[in-house]
């Protein structure tokens, strides 16, 4: 089983500039002029006792103007952690992206050059399908920068499960899960009126009590962490992220999956201790982005029609988490939810955090519904995704992509 792990790193602006109009969102990218987290990763896969495997990093920055310093910068720091973890590694960068669409011109491929983007979550976890199928993968790891291996049978556990099969049922799909710094893996609940009232880490608890937390060991899975997941090739020459998704790319990759009849299954022993660092946005526009989420996905599943070989779902097939955010009742969860963070702003004396709060209420109604049919657009995606891996396929088409990802810069 040839396995490519791939690290997706974010970097932003230095930290005295910060993030600009325009730049892309994420929840936590790393200051330029800061260390960041992802030496800490790197170094952590020295403790794993199957090292058997290909990793990549890909440099992603927010801003087009900071890409050539973000990928010096990345590969001076995947450069000494790797070699003292005892791994090798390749960087992934802009750079690399622009000769690959150069390539695709030149072979008269250039309309799927938009699928392969380094901007943007859903098109950064694609490029960690992509590179792993180029590289003659039979599954791809995504792993986060802001984790660290303690298990040292984490690879074991993988290769374990991964493309085998379990009450006669195929795992394509392989989902671990998070420990949180204090070892556990449930989620911290807020006290705050508006997050008890929007429930989001109540529920991820619950569906985390009910997988995670109760036997068996492999068992089909609602939801995955990005930051934890295996997928065969099998599911990835298939199956691409929709870039449409802000964020939970996570959550709307398996629902993708499903829709074309193929399951996650978790495995409760498969863990990877989760440090992030302080989220550098402020609450309101974190709720915004999950109101895009959630939003999208359920008009995902509204937009359902019958199609020979896809399943039709409905939320309930989601569990606790995150299905209880793709019911009829999420824009009136949304209203209450705003209306209450929005007091809570004006108490604290934050007027403009208020106003920004409540705008998210008819953004919930109108830029957050999409313009188009999003399961019809994911047929589109989908049959398109399976043509760039039909065509990169060929042996001598991937013999050129490799030299190009294999590239030092």
């Amino acid at each position: 089983m040839e396995l490519t792990m791939v690290i997706p790193s974010y970097w932003g602006r230095d930290s005295s500039t910060g993030w600009q109009e325009g730049d892309a969102v994420y929840d936590h990218p790393i200051p330029i002029d800061e260390e960041g987290t992802l030496d800490r990763a790197i170094r952590s896969i020295g403790v794993l006792d199957d090292k058997d495997f290909s990793l990549v990093v890909l440099a992603v920055a927010t801003s087009p103007d900071i890409e050539n310093e973000v990928e010096k910068k990345v590969t001076e720091i995947v450069a000494q952690a790797a070699s003292d973890a005892g791994v090798k590694a390749m960087v992934f960068g802009p750079s690399h992206l622009k000769e690959i669409h150069k390539m695709m011109d030149q072979d008269g491929k250039g309309e799927y050059a938009d699928l392969l983007q380094l901007r943007g979550y859903s098109n950064v976890r694609n490029m960690c399908l992509f590179i792993p199928h180029i590289l003659g993968a039979d599954a791809a790891v995504l792993i986060d920068d802001d984790e660290v291996f303690e298990d040292t049978g984490f690879i074991g556990k993988v290769r374990e499960h991964i493309g085998q099969e379990v009450d006669g049922k195929k795992i394509y799909g392989l989902a671990g899960y998070y420990l949180q710094p204090d070892d556990d893996f449930y989620v911290p609940v807020p006290e705050d009126a508006w997050a008890r009232y929007w429930g989001k880490q109540e529920q991820m608890n619950k569906a985390f009590e009910s997988t995670i937390a109760s036997p068996p060991r492999i068992k089909e899975t609602p939801f995955v962490f990005g930051g934890n997941m295996t997928i065969h090739r099998e599911l990835f020459s298939k199956i691409p992220f929709d870039p449409n998704v802000r964020r939970g790319e996570d959550i709307d990759y398996i629902m993708n999956a499903m829709m074309f009849g193929y399951k996650f299954f978790l495995d409760n022993e498969l863990h990877i201790k989760h440090l992030p660092p302080e989220k550098s946005h402020p609450q309101w526009k974190r709720l915004r982005e999950d109101i895009y989420r959630f939003v999208f996905e359920r008009e995902k599943l509204r937009h359902q029609k019958g199609k020979e070989g896809m399943k039709q779902l409905s939320a309930e097939d989601f569990g606790e988490y995150p299905g209880a955010f793709f019911k009829d009742d999420l824009d009136d969860r949304i209203m209450n939810a705003c209306m209450l963070l929005s007091a809570e702003y004006r108490r604290n004396g934050d007027i403009q955090g208020g106003v920004e709060t409540l705008q998210n209420i008819p953004i919930s109604k109108n830029d957050a519904v999409p313009s188009f049919n999003p399961f019809g657009h994911l047929i589109e995606l989908q049959k398109k995704w399976e043509q760039l891996m039909d065509y990169t396929t060929d042996e001598k088409v991937r013999e050129k992509y490799q030299a190009i990802i294999g590239k030092k810069r």
